[in-house]
């Protein structure tokens, strides 16, 4: 064999060589051998990190307050970035209006736009808390003493011991009453059947001789119709246009003097202290809009019923100021006896006493 020959055969053994050798050193090590990474954890998607909540309000489904309602939810979906997403569930929709305290302590709910005042009946201090009546002037005002003149500590003290936490409140506006026939004096409401809340407004009413019934919001129309009641404490002017109660009621009671109530957004103590701090902000940050956002849109409904009511076949009752002081001195009495009746209800009566003499509305 030649020399030349023998260096060809060589090198093609070399080269056949240097491809076995990368072949096994590419080969993939047996698996018990191969020091495999952890893969990475996934990202939570978005359904694993929100909070879902259910509320229940007090308005009926399709009416403006509940409108509002359903707005503050949509606000707290889009500031939380969908973190926290509340469904605005309307009256009657889980359980009763007057049982949403009850069915969120139960973890039923997990919250309430509640109407305060439905609670008067576990203690008056709710009465006290939902709608001095007769005492504020403008929902201004009632907010004023929640955030400045001690309202959130007592109203958060007395949801606590039904293991709820109070958010905040919402008022709407000085509310009207639609009568059936014209109430123009005190002296008119005698033998007055009137729907009116469970609570402090009844009483106020038997005291000045009306007779009140208590039906829930959503049958005061049926009840107006049928005769069942000839006058409706429930809503502002507006409200009231909205479920057609002047159309068998016409001559409601403006402006509003009886009463300015006040609902509550509070969710069970569990829900709340599950809430990162930022979210715990955003919710309470959202219900003082909530508050402001009702005030309003009230208000403008308001206004579109009292420029139309001529048209519309509305005859406004405008109180004599004797007549309104009248009423007011009759409501000061209920007061002090719902005062009266418990440690808490005192505390919030003396409270709301205070400030109503700090701001001019009773003399010192």
């Amino acid at each position: 064999m030649n020399r030349s020959r023998r260096y060809i055969i060589a090198g093609a053994l070399a080269v056949g060589a240097g491809i076995l050798i990368g072949a096994l050193l590419l080969r993939s090590p047996p698996s018990e051998e191969v020091a495999t990474a952890p893969e990475p954890e996934p990202e939570p998607s978005q359904a694993e990190t929100e909070i879902r909540w259910k509320m229940q309000s007090p308005w009926q489904a399709g009416s403006i307050n509940q409108e509002v309602f359903a707005r503050f939810c949509d606000r707290v979906a889009a500031m939380s970035g969908g973190r926290l997403i509340i469904e605005p569930l309307p009256v009657g929709a889980v359980v009763a209006y007057h049982e949403t305290l009850d069915a969120v302590s139960a973890g039923i709910l997990d919250g309430q736009n509640g109407g305060t005042g439905y609670f008067s009946g576990k203690d008056a201090a709710f009465a006290l808390l939902a709608d001095l009546n007769g005492a504020y002037e403008s929902p201004r005002q009632i907010l004023m003493w929640l955030e400045y003149g001690g309202g959130m500590e007592l109203a958060r003290e007395l949801f606590a011991r039904y293991g709820l936490y109070y958010i905040g409140g919402v008022p709407w506006a000085a509310e009207s009453i639609p009568a059936k026939t014209p109430i123009r004096t005190l002296e008119d409401f005698r033998g007055v059947k009137i729907r009116a809340p469970e609570g402090m407004s009844q009483e106020i009413f038997a005291s000045i001789g009306a007779a009140p019934v208590n039906l829930p919001g959503a049958e005061v129309y049926t009840a107006l119709e049928r005769g069942v009641v000839d006058a409706a404490d429930w809503g502002s002017i507006g409200m009231n246009d909205e479920l057609g109660f002047h159309q068998i009621a016409p001559y409601p009671l403006f402006p509003g003097f009886h009463s300015l109530p006040l609902t509550d957004v509070a969710v069970r103590q569990e829900r709340w202290d599950e809430l990162p701090d930022d979210l715990q902000r955003i919710v309470a940050l959202a219900v003082r809009t909530f508050a402001l956002d009702m005030v309003e849109t009230i208000a403008m409904q308001d206004a579109e019923v009292i420029r139309d009511a001529d048209a519309k076949g509305i005859e406004l009752i405008r109180w004599s100021e004797a007549d309104r002081r009248k009423f007011r001195e009759a409501a000061q009495k209920v007061w002090a006896e719902y005062g009266a009746r418990s440690e808490m209800a005192g505390r919030i009566y003396q409270s709301h006493l205070a400030f109503l003499r700090q701001i001019g509305l009773l003399d010192q």
